[in-house]
């Protein structure tokens, strides 16, 4: 018979604000900077994320 532990991990407040912020530079890369993209396929599907989300783009 097999035992598995597992043990619970902490992350520090400065990990948790890095992952924060690439996090929302990530998303804003891919909100507003995408749709500026030459490449029909990714500006389309940016395009019309953003309308479905409300952001006015035209």
């Amino acid at each position: 018979m097999t035992t598995t532990t597992l043990k619970q991990g902490t992350v520090s407040r400065r990990e948790a604000l890095v992952a924060a912020f690439l996090a929302l530079f990530l998303g804003s890369v891919l909100t507003f900077g995408v749709g500026l993209a030459s490449p029909d396929a990714v500006h389309n599907a940016a395009h019309d994320w953003r309308h479905s989300m409300g952001f006015p783009c035209h």
